[in-house]
């Protein structure tokens, strides 16, 4: 199977900025369904964050005119922490991290997001690979592979993305469980983002659920069971700390 050809960054016009009248509430429908269905215990917090919450710098490998580092956002970033204890994992932390690293659908929920692969093979995931995840809103969010070892990998924005900033995926053995956590550090991409995003809250929602939904499916992969629900730490870090964040 060879490579797809890259796709080209697709600019966000006034036609599909429009488009957030009608797919947002269809998106926010969703989320609030599955809110009131779900279940599974979460345990939340927000707090102020600072320096030390910025994203490790960019590997420059991974870096060139499609990156969209954070200093290209607008507004605050979050820093956001997505924990799942796993207990009778039948899998190791590597085993799972590859589970979920083979097919990145299997683990969101598709009313929230659907990944595209755009570079690299499927059934594979490889620094440079890169997907155009399809969201509720006049966005896609592509990325690229920017980081992988065997228990983790991470993903960084490109241009025409909803937000600007890194997310990470990793697994862990601690005290004779596995621990599945999803990292984030984004800011809005735009002043259109960042009024649904810092300001009305309602892209922030989306991605909450969707992380969430993301961190239990996975513990469902190990053949295991989540553990005292689903911890969320949000550290609010103030815009003008990101502007001087170069290369991350």
């Amino acid at each position: 199977m060879t490579a797809p050809d890259r796709a080209s960054p697709r600019r966000v016009t006034p036609g599909r900025r429009a488009g957030v009248l009608l797919r947002l509430p269809v998106g926010i429908l969703l989320v609030s369904w599955q809110y009131f269905w779900r279940i599974t215990a979460l345990h939340r917090t927000e707090t102020r964050g600072d320096a030390g919450d910025l994203p490790p710098p960019l590997p420059q490998e991974a870096v060139d005119e499609q990156t969209k580092p954070l200093s290209d956002g607008v507004g605050p970033m979050f820093h956001r922490r997505f924990r799942v204890r796993i207990v009778d994992a039948r899998t190791s932390a590597s085993e799972l991290a590859a589970t979920v690293a083979a097919n990145l659908n299997r683990a969101a929920p598709w009313t929230v997001a659907v990944f595209v692969k755009t570079r690299g093979r499927e059934g594979e995931l490889r620094v440079g690979d890169e997907y155009r995840v399809q969201m509720p809103g006049p966005w896609d969010g592509p990325v690229r592979v920017i980081g992988r070892d065997a228990t983790s990998f991470t993903l960084g924005t490109l241009q025409g993305h909803l937000e600007a900033g890194q997310i990470r995926f990793g697994v862990r053995a601690v005290d004779g469980a596995l621990e599945f956590e999803t990292e984030a550090w984004s800011r809005a991409g735009d002043r259109l983002a960042d009024l649904l995003y810092s300001r009305l809250r309602v892209a922030k929602e989306i991605q909450f659920n969707m992380w969430v939904h993301f961190c239990l499916n996975a513990a469902a992969f190990s053949g295991g069971r989540p553990s005292g629900g689903v911890v969320i730490e949000t550290r609010g870090v103030p815009g003008e700390l990101c502007r001087d964040a170069g290369g991350r």
